[in-house]
């Protein structure tokens, strides 16, 4: 598939996601914090690299909150000018700076002490934004490449976390188009369960 194609998909998937009330993100937020809760490599982790949901995208403040109450080490991202990745350490809603990037959307930042890109390699579990992910475990992100730096940053560094994309149910496709450099997900986490990649029994639904 060329990029061309690519784009036309990503506009696609955020056409639908978009078109969403905000009832349902909302509620998608708290039922995919539930779901993503229960998964054994959280409830192991010391630390986990997530994200601020923005706009339409599943809701992640709900287990952003839940997280840091278990007393688990939440890091967030925040933007460099070459779209790579620095951290900072999530510590409440208060923490949060809205930044703007250029012309691009407003993004949530944490807007204590900066770690360094490297930060990320100290991960138990990364929850990854996207748009889509296969049967194969193969995630469609934005197209920025962010993601993508720190997928190949964990490789260099021989860092192993477990990968997690956090996404609506009608986001789990029957393929996505991949690269050479793309590396497949663990787990999918969408607000009415949870898929592990390779592993036979599918879907796992931890609730209503």
């Amino acid at each position: 598939m060329t990029e061309p194609d690519k784009r036309l998909l990503r506009r696609e998937f955020l056409e639908v996601r978009n078109g969403l009330p905000e009832d349902v993100v909302r509620e998608s937020g708290d039922r995919l914090a539930e779901q993503a809760l229960a998964l054994p490599e959280l409830a192991r982790a010391r630390t986990v690299a997530a994200y601020v949901s923005v706009g339409a995208e599943p809701g992640t403040p709900a287990l952003l909150e839940a997280l840091r109450a278990r007393g688990v080490r939440v890091l967030l991202p925040a933007l460099l000018p070459d779209d790579d990745l620095d951290w900072g350490e999530y510590t409440g809603p208060g923490c949060l700076a809205r930044v703007r990037h250029g012309g691009r959307m407003e993004l949530s930042e944490p807007s204590g002490a900066r770690l360094g890109p490297g930060a990320v390699t100290a991960a138990d579990v990364v929850l990854l934004p996207g748009l889509a992910v296969d049967g194969r475990g193969m995630r469609l992100g934005r197209g920025g490449g962010s993601y993508d730096r720190v997928l190949a940053r964990l490789e260099r560094a021989h860092a192993h976390p477990a990968l997690v994309v956090l996404l609506y149910d009608t986001e789990v496709v029957g393929r996505v188009p991949a690269e050479a450099h793309d590396r497949p997900v663990q787990a999918v986490v969408t607000p009415s369960g949870v898929r592990r990649f390779g592993d036979a029994r599918g879907w796992t639904p931890k609730g209503p």
